[in-house]
């Protein structure tokens, strides 16, 4: 066995014990990581606060959500540039429709959503069956919603009953005995760390059954604690908050997106023709994929994302206003390409992007904590945008894999790929027509 074999296999246990994913991710990870250790520091412990915690997921839990539809879009090789005005104009039918309508809040939410899948079915149109690019549709479509948000309303603010708040500036309830924090906080926290030992446990079972070596047993330890230990110290932050508040309703929303989507976009054939139709059209159309449907879904599907990150900002703000959604889609976006994503398309994740989107919150907070002027906030903001991504395309220009690559340039070692290589079957089959989740040892 040589040394390069050895450091490889090193190199190996390190990936598979912060998720087999890909070094880009992981050094966002680790900056994602150092950003709030830095703003911790700076804001003498404001940072991770029990307030200023609960606060980061209500305020921010809608451009999650966008960046998990726009993840997708990307992906697929697209743009879409009119999620904000998508957003606001979904907003304002949604308030109108309680208040002239009399429409019972549920029934609007539902109607909301009913109302983002038509703009989607729209948009879709046009990219998919009459070709169109995406970026000149949704260009039109931004100038043409932001203009209907604003006729429908007539440029004023429209509120909205108290029930249909929940969704945006509700929290789990108090329940059970007193215990001096938010009980279905605590059960919250107890579930996920049950997940995730289930997870890694039922991980290595397959690994055993499909015959491969699983990873050494120190590395799921090691990660089994290290997640766990997060986790519990987060369910105390979220729980042990001022009362009457605990975990956003918001918030489980955006947990229940990012499973749903992560299974769909690894574990489906419509995600794998995504990833399929992304990194090379022609070649995925000739293995069978219908490369029309997939580009209309992607783009309904991200209109209907849309519009409940639309109606959770409204709920929140207690009423749909002219100036709602703007600039939204470039949080997104940035969102996206700061978690990994690749500008021409094929190459992304939604757990990526959620970390992209953490980075971008957590800079916007630390910085409004520090008593940053807004006009500075968005120059760092842009700033770290084109850092990020330009690092990182200098990088595989230089033939390195990602940041991480940058930094370790110096060992010898064998780089792991940034990102799986495009499986292409040859054998009319399109449901590997996406990058394997992980490469053979």
């Amino acid at each position: 066995m040589t040394t390069e074999t050895i450091k490889t296999g090193e190199s190996g246990s390190a990936r598979k014990l912060f998720g087999g994913g890909n070094l880009r991710q992981f050094g966002i990870l680790f900056s994602l990581i150092a950003i709030i250790l830095l703003f911790q520091y700076l804001t003498n412990g404001l940072t991770l606060s029990s307030g200023n915690l609960i606060n980061l997921v209500s305020q921010y839990s809608y451009i999650l959500i966008l960046a998990i539809g726009m993840v997708i879009v990307i992906i697929a090789g697209h743009i879409d540039l009119s999620v904000g005005s998508v957003a606001a104009f979904v907003g304002i039918v949604v308030a109108t429709s309680m208040k002239d309508w009399n429409l019972p809040w549920p029934l609007a939410i539902l109607f909301g959503l009913f109302v983002g899948m038509l703009i989607g079915a729209w948009q879709g149109w046009w990219v998919a069956f009459v070709g169109v690019p995406a970026f000149i549709v949704t260009l039109a479509g931004m100038l043409i919603f932001r203009g209907g948000n604003q006729l429908i309303g007539n440029a004023n603010t429209v509120p909205v009953p108290p029930g249909f708040t929940t969704i945006g500036s509700g929290y789990l309830p108090e329940v059970g005995p007193y215990t001096g924090y938010n009980n279905l906080t605590l059960l919250l926290g107890l579930i996920i760390v049950i997940a995730v030992i289930w997870r890694e446990i039922r991980a290595r079972r397959v690994q055993r059954i499909m015959g491969s070596t699983p990873s050494p047993l120190w590395v799921s330890v090691v990660k089994v604690v290290l997640l766990d230990a997060v986790v519990i110290y987060a369910t105390f932050l979220f729980a042990g908050g001022r009362t009457g508040t605990s975990f956003p309703v918001s918030g489980i929303i955006l947990g229940v997106l990012v499973l749903v989507y992560s299974f769909i976009t690894r574990n489906t054939i419509f995600g794998r023709h995504v990833y399929a139709v992304g990194g090379n059209k022609l070649a995925a159309e000739l293995s069978g994929v219908k490369s029309r449907r997939i580009n209309f879904l992607v783009m309904m599907n991200m209109s209907i994302l849309a519009a409940l990150a639309g109606m959770i900002f409204v709920a929140r703000s207690v009423a749909s206003g002219p100036q709602d959604g703007l600039s939204w889609e470039l949080d997104a976006i940035a969102a996206v390409f700061i978690g990994g994503a690749a500008v021409s398309g094929g190459i992304g994740t939604v757990t990526g992007s959620i970390i992209g989107g953490l980075v971008m919150a957590v800079l916007n907070n630390g910085l409004q904590l520090l008593g940053v002027g807004s006009d500075r906030v968005q120059i760092i903001k842009g700033l770290v945008l084109l850092i990020a991504v330009g690092v990182d395309v200098w990088n595989k220009k230089q033939g390195r894999p990602s940041i991480l690559g940058f930094m370790t340039r110096n060992r010898k070692t064998t780089p792991a790929p940034d990102e799986p290589p495009m499986v292409v079957p040859d054998s009319g089959t399109p449901d590997t027509a996406r990058p394997p989740a992980s490469m053979p040892s």
